[in-house]
């Protein structure tokens, strides 16, 4: 805030102040009087004093905010320096101050006062008037009225107050519960959602909960498949085994399933109650796991949909990145309170509540031996993590700002990290040392997929570009820019072009020697 707002402040404070010393003068008519309401004037006059002359000697700055960047709908700003907290209790004095004068204006008494009495007569004819009912205090469901999140300054997303829970439907799958992290520190801002006793059994990180899975419903009849894309940005891609299909994830909280061959949209495999974050296909080819911010992951069946589990990370947030071991047996999710959770898939259990990250989980990468996680927050701290024992290994800081798209290479001692410094690094993971940087972009990298043969590297920005780099040498072989604004998701296809989504909620397909993409599914009709 510029020094000649401070002053302005500081001026109606102090004016605020001088009132409420009137106000008292007139009270005591010149004669000093111990009453808790001149009490009340007094301190609301020497309180509004004093937090003028604070913004007037410049002692409460204000913090200087970063321009806002989308991430998934929200930017890896880091929390501005200055003194917030306080800033904001001196800004409230003088507002209670008011309130103050304008209650004593209008017949405030303070406690123990005696008020003056009034007697209102009524007509003789008149006859006495029932008593109005009392409002209902039903509860209302606002659920279905929450609009998705939408692209927010980093500085809000702290604030961001946790979803309703829904009502309670009958049949609804099994649910295991994470455990809040032991030592995470509180985040007043950050509340955690309520978790529904009828619904979901918190439980120890070393007891496996009971498994209830609900049996495979009759087959349904074949969904329509009239081509339907996603309503907003697409924040995630992944690509089938076979490579036939890809499954997409968007701020919309909607999944879907497209087939590449046929060009066409397979079915929904399903709805998160808020935006929906990662889609992953489960090494069985039958199932796959999905997760977002309703800090449900969900396991569902590949052919219909099926909701056959549901892991809920209760107090420990939304879920912001999930990734799963390539043999299926371990997921890791990161969260925005901090939390990093090992899931025991094949248990239906938490295996370990890791804390450790003092800012909002922004990716996440299992090593290919299914050992170690690589995590980032938004802040550019980088920590490795033993899943198998529950152990923090490493903790760096990798870069000025957040790290997101973490990607392990096929030796499990190397990996790439993007940023919102613009830069993407590759990491020797026994020495903890930058090996190469990869620049180019010119805004924040969001997502990384690294070829089936590891020879190359895609990457998309808030910049609005996608590009393909040369693991070996770092040089950049390709560049597309469609101009339709920040990409945010990034996948390779089978024959090894590369797959994108972004804000203009189309899915694309780009040559992988470079030249013009074509739109493979068009985002649903406005």
């Amino acid at each position: 805030m510029k020094r000649s707002t401070e002053r302005l402040l500081a001026l109606a404070m102090l004016s605020v102040g001088i009132a409420c010393f009137a106000k008292l003068y007139a009270a005591l008519g010149g004669r000093p009087t111990a009453t808790a309401r001149l009490e009340v004037f007094g301190a609301a006059g020497v309180l509004s004093v004093l937090a003028g002359l604070l913004f007037l000697a410049g002692l409460l700055p204000a913090a200087e905010h970063d321009p806002p960047a989308p991430l998934f709908g929200r930017d890896a700003g880091i929390a501005p320096a200055g003194h917030p907290r306080l800033r904001r209790a001196a800004l409230a004095l003088p507002l209670l101050a008011l309130i103050v004068i304008v209650a004593d204006q209008f017949g405030w008494r303070a406690p123990g006062a005696e008020p003056a009495k009034e007697v209102a007569t009524a007509p003789a004819d008149s006859a006495p008037r029932p008593p109005e009912p009392e409002a209902s205090a039903k509860p209302t469901t606002p659920e279905s009225s929450i609009e998705p999140a939408l692209p927010v300054p980093a500085q809000q997303e702290a604030a961001k107050p946790p979803l309703p829970e829904p009502v309670a439907a009958p049949a609804q799958p099994a649910q295991t519960a994470a455990p809040p992290a032991e030592s995470a520190p509180p985040r007043p801002a950050q509340p955690a959602e309520p978790v529904q006793p009828t619904q979901q059994t918190a439980l120890a990180p070393a007891t496996p909960p009971p498994q209830t899975v609900a049996p495979p419903p009759p087959v349904p009849p074949a969904q329509p498949t009239a081509l339907e894309g996603h309503r907003d940005a697409v924040v995630w891609l992944a690509v089938s085994a076979d490579g036939h299909q890809i499954m997409s994830a968007s701020t919309d909280r909607m999944i879907k399933l497209w087939d590449i061959d046929g060009k066409r949209l397979i079915r929904d495999l399903g709805e998160h109650k808020d935006m929906a974050r990662s889609a992953l296909f489960m090494p069985d080819g039958k199932t796959v796991l999905t997760a977002g911010d309703d800090g449900e992951i969900v396991l569902r069946q590949l052919s219909d949909g099926t909701v056959l589990h549901v892991f809920s990370s209760g107090a420990n947030g939304g879920v912001r990145q999930l990734k799963i071991s390539r043999d299926g047996k371990l997921a890791v999710s990161g969260h925005d309170t901090g939390s990093v959770v090992v899931w025991d898939l094949g248990k239906r259990a938490v295996l370990h509540v890791l804390s450790g990250h003092d800012w909002s989980v922004s990716s996440v990468a299992i090593s290919p031996d299914g050992t170690r996680a690589l995590t980032g927050s938004i802040d550019g701290e980088l920590k490795l993590w033993d899943i198998v024992a529950g152990k923090q290994l490493r903790s760096w800081l990798g870069h000025e700002r957040g790290a997101y798209g973490a990607v392990f290479l096929a030796d499990g001692h190397h990996a790439v990290t993007g940023s919102g410094d613009y830069t993407i690094k590759l990491w020797d993971l026994d020495t903890f040392k930058e090996v190469r940087r990869f620049e180019g972009h010119s805004g924040t990298v969001y997502a990384l997929a690294l070829s089936a043969d590891g020879k190359r590297l895609g990457s998309v920005s808030l910049d609005g570009t996608a590009r393909i780099w040369n693991m070996d040498t770092g040089a950049e072989i390709a560049e597309f820019d469609p101009g339709t604004g920040p990409m945010y998701s990034v996948a390779f296809a089978a024959d090894g072009t590369l797959l994108t989504g972004g804000i203009d909620r189309a899915i694309r397909d780009w040559p992988a020697a470079g030249g013009d993409g074509t739109v493979l599914f068009a985002g649903a009709p406005e």
